[in-house]
C-alpha cells in the first residue's frame, strides 16, 4: 500500500511519521508546503502518479479559527479547494481518500452528542470552509472517509496542551473557559487509529462514510488546564472564566461532544479515555 500523507509537519501529521516505521507493509510519501500545496492540481497528480498512490490522507488545513476571520479567501483556498483537488485526484489514481475534519461544523447548541448525520451549521469562517471541503469530497472522490475529530493535541506543534505547558510554568494564575465542552483528541490516538483502517479496509470496495473519532470522556477547557497542571505537578493556579470574559473574533461552540459509535461499531475499535492519554502525551514533553 503507498500512502500519500499531506500535511505532514502538523501535528497529525507528525504522528503518522512517527508510526511508518511500524508499518512494514505501507510505504508512506510525506508531503507539505513548499513541496506540494493541496491546491495545486497539477502538482498533486504528479506526485500521486509517480509513487503509485493507493491511499491518500489530508492532513494539511487551515487551523487557526480566529485569523479564519479576516483570511477568508485563503481559509477556503485551503479547507474547501485543497480537498476537492485530492478528491479528484484520487478518482484519477483509484485511490481511498481519508480526510481529516472538525467539530467546528456543528454549532455547539446541542446538550447530546452529535451524530455523524446531524445537520451541520458552523459559526464562523474556519468551521464553514471545513464543512464546504467535506462536501467537495462527498461530490467528488469515488471512494472516501471523512473523520472529524475534536481539541486535537500532540507533542508536536500548537496547541492549547502545549500553551497551557508553557504558561503554567510561566504564571502564578490562568484564566480558563469553564463554558465549553468537548473530548479532547491525542493525535498519536487518531494517527493509529486512521493506520488501523487502512490495514484492514477492503482495497476493491468504494467507500462512502463519515465518522466521528475522538478520546473517550468530555470536559471544559478549564478541567483539560486542571489536568495539564496536576500531571505535570505545574503549581500555577487555573482560574474557571466564562466565554464572555475571554472574547475572541471567533465564535466558538459550547457542545462539542462527538458521537463515536459508528466507527467504534464498524471498525471494533477500544477508545481509550481523554486523561489516560493526556498523560501518556504529557510524559513526551
Amino acid at each position: 500500500m503507498n500512502i500519500l500523507v499531506t500535511g505532514c509537519n502538523g501535528q497529525l501529521g507528525s504522528e503518522f511519521q512517527g508510526l511508518a516505521f511500524q508499518k512494514k507493509d505501507m510505504r508512506f510519501f510525506f508531503y507539505d508546503l513548499p513541496e506540494l500545496d493541496i491546491t495545486d492540481r497539477e502538482r498533486a497528480g504528479a506526485v500521486c502518479r509517480e509513487h503509485g498512490i493507493t491511499a491518500i490522507i489530508n492532513c494539511a488545513a487551515y487551523t487557526n479559527v480566529d485569523l479564519a476571520e479576516e483570511e477568508k479567501e485563503k481559509v477556503f483556498r485551503v479547507n474547501r479547494d485543497g480537498p476537492a483537488v485530492l478528491a479528484g485526484v484520487a478518482c484519477e489514481c483509484h485511490a481511498l481518500l481519508l480526510h481529516v475534519s472538525t467539530d467546528y461544523v456543528f454549532s455547539g447548541d446541542s446538550c447530546v452528542p452529535y451524530t455523524e448525520d446531524e445537520p451541520a451549521k458552523p459559526l464562523g469562517m474556519y468551521g464553514r470552509s471545513k464543512w464546504e471541503g467535506e462536501e467537495q469530497v462527498r461530490g467528488i472522490a469515488s471512494s472516501y472517509m471523512i473523520v472529524r475529530t475534536s481539541w486535537l493535541y500532540s507533542s508536536h506543534g500548537k496547541n492549547f496542551v502545549k500553551t497551557m505547558l508553557r504558561l503554567g510554568s510561566e504564571r502564578e494564575m490562568l484564566n480558563v473557559v469553564f463554558d465549553q465542552i468537548g473530548s479532547p483528541t491525542y493525535a498519536a490516538d487518531l494517527a493509529s487509529v486512521l493506520l488501523s483502517i487502512l490495514e484492514r479496509h477492503d482495497p476493491v470496495r468504494n467507500y462512502a462514510e463519515t465518522y466521528h473519532y475522538s478520546n473517550e470522556g468530555v470536559c471544559s477547557w478549564y478541567d483539560l488546564a486542571q489536568a495539564i497542571m496536576k500531571f505535570k505537578g505545574l503549581t500555577c493556579r487555573v482560574k474557571p472564566v466564562g466565554s464572555d470574559e475571554y472574547p475572541t473574533k471567533a465564535e466558538r461552540p459550547h457542545y462539542s461532544v462527538l458521537h463515536k459509535g459508528k466507527i467504534k461499531r464498524h471498525w471494533n475499535l477500544d477508545i481509550p479515555h481523554w486523561q489516560d492519554s493526556l498523560e501518556k502525551m504529557l510524559k513526551r514533553c
